[in-house]
This record gives structure tokens, C-alpha cells and sequence, in this order.
């Protein structure tokens, strides 16, 4: 069982900068691929960023490319996603998730994972 708290969300003028940070408890936080995804008002939720167990593999969403970087600190039981030249699109709640996948090393879809936190505001002003 792992529970997951985002935190690190906001009001941010286009062009600024963010980070989300995720915490994670239990024990075996390390053995998750992890993951983020966004959802913007009368959208579905959609894949932002995903993580390896280990920090070595990292995938992203086309669009955010060069913008969004996806890390994870195992020692402190936390996933990170720093957002960068934040554009008015990307106004959303972010979620952080995490995926049980039995040897996989990264997970793309909303039903690869297991567990969800709560989410976090992300607003982006013009």
C-alpha cells in the first residue's frame, strides 16, 4: 500500500517556474515506476511525465518536452516534477501516481497505476 501527498502547486505567470513534489509512504516506495498526470477543467486526465524505479529512465508527454523534468530522491521517499516556461495551458491539477509493474520499467497509462494522491492546482496566469 503506498499514499501519496502532492504539494507545490500554485498561482504562476506565464514564463515562470514551478515544482510539485510527491511524498510517498511505506517501505517500498522504490520499487514504484511513478508517474504524473494532468487534468484541466472538461478535460480527461492526460500523461505529463514518468519515472523508472531507480531515476534512470524518464519519459514524457511530447508537448512537455524541454519544459518538464521528472525526478525522484528514494532516500526521502519523493517524486519531483519541475515545470519550466509554464504556459497558460498548463492549468490543471496535477496527480502523482504509482505503479506496481512487475518488471516494466515505466508505466504511460492511467491503468498501469495503482495508486493516486489527492492532486495539486497548477494555475498559470497570462
Amino acid at each position: 500500500q503506498v499514499q501519496l501527498v502532492e504539494s507545490g502547486g500554485g498561482l504562476v505567470q506565464a514564463g515562470g517556474s514551478l515544482r510539485l513534489s510527491c511524498a510517498a509512504s511505506g517501505r517500498t516506495f522504490s520499487s514504484y515506476v511513478m508517474g504524473w498526470f494532468r487534468q484541466a477543467p472538461g478535460k480527461e486526465r492526460e500523461f505529463v511525465a514518468t519515472i523508472s524505479w531507480s531515476g534512470g529512465r524518464t519519459y514524457y508527454a511530447d508537448t512537455l518536452k524541454g519544459r518538464f523534468t521528472i525526478s525522484r530522491d528514494n532516500a526521502k521517499n519523493t517524486v519531483y516534477l519541475q515545470m519550466n516556461s509554464l504556459k497558460p495551458e498548463d492549468t490543471a491539477v496535477y496527480y502523482c501516481c504509482a505503479a506496481d509493474t512487475r518488471g516494466a520499467a515505466l508505466a504511460y497509462t492511467l491503468h498501469e497505476y495503482d495508486y493516486w494522491g489527492q492532486g495539486t492546482q497548477v494555475t498559470v496566469s497570462s
